[in-house]
């Protein structure tokens, strides 16, 4: 009788204490380790392996296409398409090619370019059926003067970056291009292979060994014209030179850039001041374009470790490289498609090239847009349908291969930065 009672004792102790060990696993499980397999799960995340017979070219290379995203939000993107003196037709094509209704667009043709040029886009971008009723498209009128060499391509990309934020939060990543640029994949498929990543992560090219770049970019001093003369005119050289920067770390790499919003918003608004002091060094730094993005994102700790080696690009140099790549050609085209690059440069206006990557990759007739899942009416692409219905095709599953291999060492925090 005495056992039972005492039994009857720890039963209710023990009970409560049970309850409570129970209820810290859980909420310890919750704000915890499902956190962390959702952080990898977006970086490790594998296409799916559902096959259909592909219609492209990439048919003799891969093997079937994958399915649209079910479980991950599909991105955004933001893009900014600049050109110059006799760049309205290139500019125009690639827009074309490049458009989805999901995504934000500003456009520019620099100060060099006649008045009739730029009055020409204006008054297409503004006609157009499909850009006024998605209003997604949108063109800087007051046209900034830019010296490739020189820090104004820098500021008209903060420019454009600064009418983004300000027109529309609602995207993930910045991608320049200019009207030399061009597309292997559809946005469809560039939709498709990003949405499973990071939206923190910043796909810059880069590397601290200057090697000939720090005598011959890094110690002179140049002034560019195009800061104060209406007109262009070549960079100019003075005759001192300075010493390496102690303060930070010099960076270089690639111009062409896919940069995540929060690193676009922290260079815009500034709530650090390195930014701002980096964009007054390389004000007189020869090709900063190919060096402010790299620096600013290396130097910031919490930036740093966002970092993929790469800029989405083809592009044949010399070797060591010179200002301007190779003009690409269909000799290339093999070479572009097993690159599994997102966009390749430089092209010639109306290349043959174009034209096959149009009908091979892209699925692109008639100078219309790129078709997508999102294209309706009776002329195709003439109505949008669902804008969050996605159908990558071939190019997707070269694009995720990159993407895949690329954020796993961004994961192992290894090629950033260094």
């Amino acid at each position: 009788m005495m056992l039972m009672i005492m039994e009857k004792k720890w039963i209710f102790p023990f009970v409560i204490t049970s309850i409570v060990c129970i209820f810290f696993l859980v909420s310890s499980f919750n704000m915890g380790l499902v956190s962390s397999v959702h952080n990898i799960n977006s970086i490790f995340s594998i296409f799916p392996m559902g096959q259909r017979k592909p219609g492209y070219v990439e048919s003799k290379i891969e093997s079937g296409s994958p399915l649209p995203p079910s479980g991950p939000p599909i991105p955004r993107f933001a893009y900014l398409i600049s050109g110059s003196k006799g760049d309205l037709e290139k500019l125009w094509r690639v827009l074309h090619a490049l458009y989805h209704p999901r995504n934000q667009y500003v456009v520019h043709l620099d100060l060099e370019s006649p008045a009739e040029e730029r009055l020409t886009l204006a008054s297409r971008t503004k006609n157009n059926t499909m850009f006024s009723k998605m209003g997604n498209v949108y063109m800087i009128t007051k046209a900034n003067m830019v010296t490739y060499r020189g820090p104004t391509m820098v500021a008209n990309t903060l420019h454009a970056c600064a009418i983004l934020l300000k027109r529309n939060k609602d995207w993930d990543w910045f991608i320049n291009l200019s009207a030399s640029d061009y597309p292997l994949v559809t946005q469809d498929d560039l939709l498709y292979a990003f949405s499973a990543l990071n939206r923190d992560l910043n796909f810059i090219e880069h590397t601290s060994d200057l090697g000939w770049k720090l005598d011959k970019r890094a110690m002179p001093l140049i002034i560019d014209p195009g800061l104060y003369l209406s007109t262009k005119t070549e960079v100019v050289w003075a005759s001192q030179k300075r010493k390496l920067p102690t303060a930070f770390k010099l960076f270089t790499g690639s111009a062409w850039t896919v940069l995540s919003r929060p690193f676009i918003e922290f260079i815009i608004m500034g709530w650090d001041n390195l930014p701002r002091t980096l964009l007054m060094y390389y004000t007189n730094f020869i090709s900063s374009p190919e060096g402010y993005f790299q620096t600013v994102v290396c130097n910031v700790p919490e930036f740093a470790k966002t970092v993929v080696n790469h800029d989405m690009h083809f592009i044949k140099w010399d070797n060591p490289p010179k200002q301007h790549p190779h003009i690409l050609s269909l000799n290339e085209l093999g070479k572009m498609i097993m690159s599994n690059a997102a966009f390749a440069r430089k092209f010639n206006q109306d290349d043959p090239v174009l034209d096959k990557i149009d009908a091979d990759l892209l699925g692109r007739v008639n100078v219309s847009f790129t078709p997508g899942a999102w294209c309706s009416g009776k002329l195709k692409c003439s109505e949008v349908g669902d804008i969050n219905n996605i159908k990558p095709g071939p190019g997707a599953r070269r694009l995720r291969h990159l993407l895949d291999r690329l954020a796993m060492k961004a994961y192992l925090g290894q090629d950033q930065c260094r």
